[in-house]
């Protein structure tokens, strides 16, 4: 049966999967800015996740034509007690989706590129300076629209001045624990044709912590604005998260994206421990695909667990993600085989 909530294992799987695939040019792209040197042993790695783009292409294209089932407000009409009414036109949105996608992937792409030959001479440092240094900022503001469109914006009434920060932090720090675990099963199953050092687990833990803290600022910033404003068109449906059919979720989301994070990551030991690190890295990365559900599924405070069609869905999106990843990083010469 086709439910809201089934449908919506599909737009979480596009955030997921688009969220992936930038963060990995973002990342290096930050790296490079602050100068850490240890940018060399993962920025390969971490760019080879541009190959989900096309992915995320398809997802987007299918949850467009969704109309109505993924977007709850597309055949309503438009009025005056929209927080945002021009937003809630289908066309604006698909054209503004769509363009986002292709200047996005673009402009990664021109990353890439020219992060390849940035050792080669100084003009060649200095062009690849320059696209590093637009990265962030556009990251911004297309994962500030994406946030909107297919989350913030599905109950049109509710708005959250943060709620754009507070999901692009949180995919962000998904991205990093995705990274770690990644690193540690191609460090163990000997895959790589360079290893990534151990001391960068380290690194990464530290990052982890440092996104830890900052998630639950914006967490907490966004809820404490809502329940201090008290008003019945933002806390019903935040509300409605935490204390109806899905407060399991909402709860859950909670103690693995903050609680098991920051009890284990604020000691020394924990950050010097692979073992350690990649049990929180597992612990975040299921936080937020669940955050990401019930944000998108949970609008109405109610619904089913659709078990059945998350275990099809995104295992067949991981299967694809991982041809394409794998793909990608063998015709760079980056993997083994």
């Amino acid at each position: 049966m086709l439910t809201y909530s089934n449908w919506s294992v599909l737009t979480v799987s596009f955030v997921v999967v688009l969220s992936l695939a930038l963060s990995g040019v973002v990342f290096c792209s930050v790296l490079h800015l602050v100068g850490a040197k240890w940018r060399y042993n993962v920025r390969n790695l971490a760019t080879s996740l541009y190959a989900l783009f096309p992915l995320a292409a398809v997802l987007l294209v299918i949850l467009l034509a969704g109309g109505s089932h993924t977007f709850p407000w597309w055949n309503g009409p438009v009025t005056a007690d929209y927080s945002m009414p021009g937003w809630y036109q289908p066309y604006w949105l698909m054209s503004r989706e769509v363009v986002g996608m292709v200047f996005m992937a673009a402009l990664c792409w021109v990353f890439i590129q020219r992060q390849a030959v940035s050792d080669n001479s100084p003009e060649d440092f200095a062009r690849f300076h320059k696209v590093a240094t637009w990265i962030p900022f556009f990251f911004v503001l297309y994962s500030t629209m994406v946030a909107w469109d297919f989350e913030m914006t599905l109950v049109p009434h509710w708005h959250s001045a943060i709620y754009g920060m507070q999901q692009f932090v949180s995919n962000f720090g998904m991205f990093l624990a995705f990274l770690v675990i990644w690193i540690y099963v191609l460090n163990r199953g000997n895959k790589l044709v360079t290893p990534v050092p151990e001391k960068v687990y380290n690194y990464l833990a530290q990052m982890l912590l440092a996104f830890t803290l900052l998630y639950i600022y914006t967490y907490y910033a966004q809820y404490l604005t809502i329940w201090y404003g008290n008003l019945p068109d933002e806390t019903d449906r935040v509300f409605g998260m935490m204390f109806g059919e899905y407060a399991f979720v909402w709860w859950a989301v909670l103690a693995l994206k903050f609680v098991i994070p920051f009890a284990s990551l604020c000691f020394p030991a924990t950050r010097h421990s692979v073992t350690a690190i990649t049990a929180v890295a597992t612990s975040i990365i299921v936080g937020t695909i669940l955050e990401r559900f019930i944000w998108i599924a949970g609008i109405y405070g109610s619904g089913s667990y659709p078990v059945g069609a998350a275990i099809v869905v995104w295992g067949i999106v991981a299967l694809a993600g991982f041809f394409l990843v794998r793909g990608f990083m063998q015709s760079r010469s980056l993997i083994k085989g």
